[in-house]
């Protein structure tokens, strides 16, 4: 009876004691979880408005997450008396270890980052980036994956990638073509540039605007050189490179002129042989 009563008082005495911060803990406890989902749907949702890419998007809510539900434990288990100081301080030695041990991941996440919000290219661009030229088929948070023209995968780190020359050839809406053809002296100047004019018009992938540029450039050792310029779109770039230098060969062996080659003249001198 005597241990019974004495139970009773120790339960008596540990909700006075501690029930008042239990429930307190406890109601904390959920209300902060419903306030932490209301303040991710918010950033995710401030993001989207922001046209934040989607996969930095969901990194992100996920890791705003992460930080307040785990303040939230932290407060909640100081509230009812438990130590937490020496536990914030192991979990920030054992961060310091894992930073040191993962730089160079940790640089490429960052990078990641860095790539994802301000978004220098996206998938699909044409990109020139530590040596390689490809098209950009993945943007993860540690690597960017490019297709080459040839067909081949290559993967980039995100750190040394975002922090070094990007040249994206699909960022602007028309692109230049820098072509050079030359004709030899005797042929008619103003012919050769009307001859060209016509075979840019007639490609209907030029763009007019900006105009095409047809310049002489140069009076080289065996030809008169045009500079020609049109402006296409990014993707028709290499199909109207190719088809100028075709059309324009055509064109000139039809109209009569001549496309000039390196020549050498040899003169061969007999030296007199002595009696």
């Amino acid at each position: 009876m005597d241990q019974l009563e004495h139970t009773t008082d120790w339960v008596r005495d540990f909700i006075l004691m501690y029930g008042p911060n239990l429930l307190l803990a406890l109601m904390t406890l959920i209300v902060g979880w419903w306030i932490v989902k209301r303040v991710v749907k918010l950033v995710d949702h401030t993001m989207e408005r922001s046209q934040v890419e989607v996969t930095l998007r969901g990194f992100l809510s996920n890791m705003v997450g992460i930080l307040l539900k785990a303040l939230l434990v932290i407060s909640v288990a100081s509230m009812i008396g438990i130590e937490t100081t020496s536990f914030i301080a192991m979990l920030g030695a054992a961060g310091l270890a894992v930073g040191l041990a993962l730089q160079g991941s940790l640089a490429n996440f960052a990078g990641g980052v860095l790539i994802l919000f301000f978004q220098p290219f996206k998938v699909g661009d044409l990109i020139e980036a530590q040596g390689f030229l490809g098209v950009v088929k993945e943007i993860q948070i540690f690597v960017t994956i490019l297709t080459t023209p040839d067909n081949r995968r290559i993967i980039i780190p995100n750190g040394p990638l975002s922090n070094g020359c990007i040249t994206n050839l699909n960022a602007e809406s028309h692109r230049r073509i820098d072509m050079t053809f030359g004709i030899s002296y005797g042929d008619d100047v103003l012919k050769a540039k009307d001859v060209i004019h016509q075979v840019i018009a007639a490609d209907e992938r030029i763009l007019q605007s900006p105009a095409p540029d047809v310049y002489v450039s140069e009076h080289a050792d065996s030809s008169v050189n045009f500079a020609v310029r049109p402006w296409v779109r990014p993707e028709h770039y290499w199909a109207v490179y190719f088809h100028m230098h075709e059309q324009l060969k055509l064109t000139f062996d039809r109209e009569g002129i001549s496309i000039p080659f390196p020549q050498r003249d040899v003169h061969l001198f007999k030296e007199a042989v002595p009696a």
